[in-house]
């Protein structure tokens, strides 16, 4: 789930004349880093007229504690999604015949990655441990009750217009799947159905060549390889796969198996 934490106004009037968040072109990439581990980065285009939070719910393993997630810096690759959505285009060689590869409670800690701080939340009742700005509403969690066990990564992010440049972590999953948070609440409110703009980004070790050489999940692999690793996350050697969410859809996270 991608959640805004913006305050829900109990009027008409006031929900009308809310301060609302604006949020497009969102780009999600997902990997299998190692056994047991896996790796998340998240961009989008946010407007926002207030100072917010962005938060994540993870999927992750029971029992790992404060420090199960690594947050990786990013702010290095802040063309990572433009370069993996390029992968997708045919190369001029390909349309002549051949083919061309590219290459008592504390508070928790914080950590500046990049353009944000970054928190981990390991379970709900810690978020009392964050800023009252930064916390879920409480009514979310009653309305996505499978999150009641999660981990949550919270990103502070600043007012403003901005392409936010991609933010990464790792995290010890308790799934096979590969998971992309697509839940989305924007307003305070939890909504079945909610616009998407996304682009998802995945590896397979199973999918080992570029080109259309199959369907996995319904989508083909990229024409070129990527071009490197974005502070580890990505494997220059596979291929890449892309799906892409887009219209009024079920408001609910994806799997990729």
């Amino acid at each position: 789930m991608c959640c805004f934490t913006v305050s829900t106004p109990l009027s008409l009037v006031g929900r009308l004349f809310a301060k609302r968040v604006h949020v497009s072109k969102t780009n999600v990439f997902a990997r299998r880093i190692r056994p047991g581990v896996q790796g998340l980065a998240y961009s989008m285009k946010l407007k926002t007229s207030q100072e917010i939070a962005m938060v994540l719910p993870l999927p992750v393993a029971a029992g790992r504690g404060e420090d199960a997630v690594s947050f990786v810096d990013l702010s290095a690759h802040p063309q990572m999604f433009s370069d993996f959505n390029a992968l997708f285009e045919m190369p001029m060689s390909a349309a002549k015949g051949g083919f061309s590869l590219a290459r008592s409670k504390r508070t928790l800690v914080v950590h500046d990655i990049g353009s944000f701080i970054a928190s981990y939340v390991p379970a709900r009742a810690d978020f009392t441990r964050l800023d009252p700005r930064f916390r879920m509403p409480d009514v979310l969690f009653d309305a996505v009750p499978r999150y009641a066990d999660y981990g949550f990564a919270v990103f502070q992010l600043k007012p403003g217009k901005v392409t936010v440049h991609p933010m990464g972590l790792t995290f010890p999953t308790r799934d096979e799947r590969l998971f992309f948070p697509t839940v989305h609440v924007h307003d305070g409110r939890f909504h079945a159905r909610a616009r998407f703009d996304h682009a998802l980004y995945y590896q397979l070790a199973r999918i080992t060549e570029v080109g259309p050489v199959g369907k996995p999940e319904g989508e083909v692999p990229s024409h070129a390889l990527p071009g490197g690793s974005y502070a580890g996350l990505v494997d220059a050697t596979l291929p890449m796969v892309r799906r892409i969410l887009s219209g009024t859809l079920a408001n609910d996270d994806t799997w990729v198996s």
